[in-house]
């Protein structure tokens, strides 16, 4: 039996686990079970994939998506890991099921809905199984964020297998989500780990929504040539944006349910073979993709929840290179997101309400952004990152105490019915149609507002909104004084409103020819590219995304380091045994020169 850290270096080549991957490996080897909080690009397919191949049998995988089922077979069948699917989509499952009863599988990777079923639970019980891998396992929990009935099903699966180690891994999971999961899939409390959620390397932006179409071009314009995700609300704004990006001359497509199967499925494979292609999606896109050269995230309004950011933000950077999550927002966004709260009980109305709320502190924090988000997920606050825009340009502020109480007394006066378009003319004294028409030229706040101009009375009505002060009127959308409204005017709470400067153009991110990668000279960059162009040719000739071959921290080793043997070459990280046969004499050639 080989060890686990001989699975790592010659089947993956990897000279060593990071974090916490070693203690998780060793303890499912040994049989026992384990539950993952580990976040996106700490490794955690790894957790499971090496004690597939250390114990004996097979390892049941249960995956929720086809997409990321597909892409992880592809990849281990790359490493030379006898690996396979069972899908609506499986051509071979015929072929899949012999092998798996010859004992001539590694891994299997199954849909929650497929391991529900009798038959194959019956299948299972008579085959001899490694480990159950349940990845994604937020889905168990009715607290989670994509809460999936299916999943509840999966501890009588794993009880049908006493003596075999059960491992469930995630990203996203607060401390009520990790409860629930535990005691689902019978998995006992001090059996889980947590490593800690924060990406060090993506860099968070968020920015108020003033003209979003105009400012998503501008972000873009910084990563050219790089591949990236653009979340959009609706269908409608998904092609529309993806439309516009191809205009403005961007490699982009769409992706949303409302597209026929073939053509999503169509414009997926494009995205992850290519090496700069923006998609433009609805949330639907992304859980299947295991992509790791995703260079950005862009959300063109609010998620639903903190775990749904995290997690979408998280497709970026998956390889560990630095990577952007660029985040446009409203007034509009919040009401809007505050308006699909309502559905289940008062707990889940309360649970749905905080989660909300903590993505709204984190929009509006002029603090360091990874305080409200690493604390959402019971860390200890950090030090200022120095990688998210509060910190590269920290905001001015000023105290707007008197203005938000003059605001919300405007609000009182005209009626509690009016949007803050109204209400700005009002305080700034402009007597339109309008104005004169319901006779507010002639209330008390009329003209009170001049110390501030309409973009900081939007700021401000937004700011209000997202504390609660202001609530939105669900049949007409007029303001409305919300539940933190009367500490406000009656001077009990403070209100600080920051100062939205004009940001700086900043250069472009997209490296021009001749310049290198960080980390690398003129001529390692030279060789680094010529890498890159070996890796094109060689995946589109067998018919595989680029970065299943090498990734490009693999690539740029390779350029730093300059192996001249294949044994050399095989100590690079992340080449393996298999894809040293398979591809190094080619990547050799172009190192020797």
């Amino acid at each position: 039996m080989r060890s686990p850290e001989q699975v790592l270096h010659e089947v993956f080549g990897f000279p060593s686990f990071r974090g916490q991957q070693e203690g998780i490996v060793r303890d499912v080897c040994a049989g026992l079970d384990a539950l993952a909080i580990m976040p996106t690009g700490a490794g955690k397919s790894l957790c499971y994939q090496v004690p597939a191949l250390v114990r004996p049998g097979c390892a049941l995988v249960v995956s929720p998506l086809i997409a990321l089922m597909n892409d992880q077979v592809r990849a281990l069948r790359a490493y030379g890991v006898r690996a396979a699917a069972l899908n609506s989509q499986s051509g071979d499952g015929g072929e899949t099921i012999d092998a798996l009863q010859n004992g001539q599988l590694d891994l299997l990777y199954v849909a929650p809905e497929r391991a529900a079923m009798p038959g194959f639970r019956q299948l299972i019980a008579r085959s001899d199984i490694a480990l159950v891998a349940i990845d994604e396992a937020h889905c168990v929990s009715q607290w989670g964020h994509d809460f999936r009935p299916e999943y509840r099903q999966l501890r009588a699966l794993c009880d049908l297998l006493p003596g075999t180690p059960r491992i469930a891994l995630t990203a996203t999971a607060d401390v009520a989500t990790r409860a629930d999961i535990l005691d689902q899939l019978g998995i006992a409390p001090d059996r889980m780990v947590v490593a800690g959620f924060d990406r060090p390397n993506i860099r968070y932006e968020v920015a108020p929504k003033v003209n979003a179409a105009k400012q998503l071009l501008a972000f873009l314009d910084t990563q050219r040539g790089r591949s990236g995700i653009v979340y959009a609300s609706t269908r409608s704004q998904t092609d529309k944006t993806a439309a516009a990006l191809v205009a403005h001359g961007i490699n982009a497509r769409a992706y949303h349910a409302g597209l026929d199967g073939v053509e999503r499925a169509r414009n997926q494979d494009a995205f992850v073979r290519a090496e700069d292609m923006v998609m433009v999606a609805t949330i639907a896109f992304g859980m299947g993709i295991d992509k790791p050269d995703v260079r950005f995230v862009a959300h063109l309004g609010l998620p639903k929840s903190i775990e749904a950011y995290y997690q979408e933000t998280g497709r970026a950077g998956r390889d560990g290179d630095p990577a952007v999550a660029h985040l446009l927002y409203g007034a509009d966004d919040i009401a809007r997101a505050r308006g699909f709260i309502g559905e289940g009980g008062a707990e889940k109305i309360a649970a749905d309400t905080a989660r909300l709320n903590a993505l709204i502190a984190f929009c509006e924090t002029s603090g360091c952004r990874r305080v409200p988000l690493l604390t959402y997920f019971g860390e200890p606050a950090p030090p200022p990152c120095g990688n998210c825009d509060t910190c590269l340009s920290p905001p001015a502020m000023r105290d707007a105490t008197e203005a938000a109480r003059k605001l919300l007394s405007a609000v009182v006066r005209t009626g509690q019915r009016f949007g803050v378009g109204h209400l700005v003319e009002v305080l700034h004294g402009t007597a339109g149609e309008k104005v004169r028409k319901f006779g507010h030229d002639a209330l008390s706040v009329f003209g009170i507002g001049g110390e501030l101009d309409a973009n900081a009375w939007r700021s401000l009505a937004r700011q209000l909104e997202a504390g609660e002060a202001l609530i939105r009127d669900p049949e007409y959308g007029g303001l409305k004084l919300g539940p933190r409204a009367k500490a406000i005017l009656k001077g009990d709470t403070p209100v600080e409103l920051r100062i939205e400067a004009a940001r700086p153009e900043r250069e472009r991110r997209r490296r021009a020819p001749g310049v290198p990668p960080a980390g690398l000279s003129d001529e390692e960059g030279a060789l680094f590219d010529e890498l890159r162009r070996v890796r094109r040719e060689i995946a589109a000739e067998a018919g595989m995304p680029p970065y299943v071959i090498f990734h490009d921290a693999t690539l740029r080793a390779m350029a730093s380091e300059r192996p001249q043997t294949m044994d050399a070459l095989g100590q690079i990280s992340g080449v393996g045994a298999r894809k040293l046969e398979a591809y190094g004499a080619a990547f050799l050639g172009v190192l020797r020169g």
